[in-house]
């Protein structure tokens, strides 16, 4: 029996390892507590199992030396069980990491052997989860009952989006890039009101699944552009044509609310690991810095530069359409931090338009203050968050020569006790400032003489 048996078991390893078992194979296997009965057809998207954070722990550490920033580095590489938000780079840092219910009593003695200073923002995540996986509207939400007091899962967005191009043929067009990965179509709109010769915004949003305020606020701007009486903001809204897709993975984001909340890549399989962080596969000095070759790792960067299918309808759309569409500015929408950051992100050396870039950001950041009183932050990807490569943003700007190009990370602040999951109530708020200064980026692009 064992002789049979053992082949049988490594072949099954090995197709998974390189990942050629099918998903309709793998979902046929079923544990007791499934209650298969033996036969019968699985449905994948039924059964996805829902990832818990219960009893799981969010410390801040601040990493005071060289020692503290090499443990940490160890700690990453060696550990499944704490997630990092970023790197351990340098000393002075801080460094925010998640810890599972079963290693915090082993996270809490090593930060206290090792003198690190740290804070605990968060003693149970999932409660924080539970909460706001009860402020998502309905997928049956009619679109004409769409709002920004809850958060939509991406029918609802699309159904939205299609409900507007019916009401306003003559401004809106619903526009698909393709497919993604997993089949699903990335939908977003254009937004013209009929003045010739005008140049184009393009947005982009949603492309790490997890931050649900971006696609929130995407959306916010598509509404407030075709909605609004303000006369500023109407001359804004026709000034340029506007190209905005609230999520560009909508496989992941799809998965957020299904399965794992904290999903933040696309859904590709790689053997054991899923997923591409399609913010570090763009073609443009692709994985040289602030990036991972593991799929397993959280900012994988894909096999190759420009892998992904998602990447690749991006790619594909404004190639062919940055010169027609007169495309001067570029918009990413992430969370969070409060930054609002220009390229690069690989290096410290600066754009040809750095000054110009930095000026225009910082009375972006003065807006949101004057609005809100929130503090954002302004620089180049590099100095303001960290290294990194591969982006949406470098490669609009480097490879496309689009002049304006701004990456936004929204609400809350880089200490925030909430990571990603940012209450619907702060919805309207970090969508309207966020708007606002956007509005002062192209007013003051303008004036600059970027558009002409």
């Amino acid at each position: 029996m064992l002789s049979g048996w053992i082949p049988l078991q490594l072949l099954l390893l090995v197709l998974l390892a390189s990942g050629r078992v099918l998903q309709s194979e793998a979902a046929s296997f079923c544990t007791k507590a499934d209650q298969c009965a033996v036969g019968e057809e699985v449905n994948p998207a039924a059964s996805v199992a829902q990832a818990r954070y219960d009893h799981t722990r969010i410390y801040l550490v601040q990493l005071a030396s060289e020692e503290h920033v090499r443990f940490f580095q160890a700690l990453e590489l060696a550990s499944d069980s704490c997630s990092f938000m970023g790197h351990a780079r340098v000393p002075g840092q801080k460094l925010t990491i998640m810890v599972t219910g079963s290693k915090v009593a082993d996270f809490d003695d090593l930060v206290h052997s090792y003198n690190v200073t740290h804070r605990v923002l968060n003693y149970n995540f999932q409660a924080l989860i539970d909460a706001n996986y009860l402020e998502v509207a309905p997928e049956t939400t009619p679109a004409d009952q769409f709002d920004w007091k809850r958060y939509h899962p991406l029918e609802s967005i699309y159904n939205w989006l299609e409900n507007l191009a019916k009401q306003h043929p003559s401004v809106v067009t619903l526009v698909d890039l393709g497919s993604s990965t997993q089949g699903l179509p990335i939908k977003g709109v254009r937004l013209a009101f009929g003045r010739e010769n005008v140049p184009s915004v393009f947005v982009e949003s949603g492309i790490h699944a997890r931050e649900w305020i971006a696609p929130a606020t995407a959306t916010y701007i598509i509404d407030q552009l075709l909605n609004s009486k303000d006369p500023e903001i109407r001359e804004v809204a026709r000034s340029q044509n506007w190209l905005i897709f609230p999520t560009v993975n909508p496989d992941g984001y799809r998965y957020t609310f299904v399965g794992d909340r904290m999903w933040r890549k696309n859904r590709a399989l790689f053997g054991i690991c899923r997923g591409v962080d399609l913010n570090r596969n763009f073609p443009f000095h692709w994985n040289v810095t602030g990036a991972s070759g593991d799929p397993c790792r959280y900012d994988y960067s894909g096999p190759s530069a420009g892998s992904e299918v998602e990447t690749q309808r991006i790619v594909q759309y404004l190639e062919q359409h940055s010169q027609a569409e007169k495309i001067k500015t570029f918009i990413s929408l992430h969370s969070y931090s409060q930054m609002i950051m220009f390229p690069y992100g690989h290096t410290p050396d600066r754009v040809e338009n750095y000054q110009d870039l930095k000026e225009i950001g910082q009375l972006a950041a003065q807006r949101i203050k004057d609005i809100s009183g929130r503090i954002y932050k302004s620089g180049s990807i590099y100095e303001t968050i960290y290294p990194s490569s591969g982006g949406s943003k470098d490669w609009a700007h480097g490879h496309l020569k689009i002049p304006i190009t701004f990456s936004y990370e929204l609400r809350g602040p880089s200490d925030s006790e909430d990571l990603f999951i940012l209450s619907a109530r702060e919805i309207e708020p970090t969508a309207s400032e966020a708007f606002a200064s956007l509005q002062t980026i192209v007013q003051e692009a303008g004036k600059r003489g970027y558009y002409n």
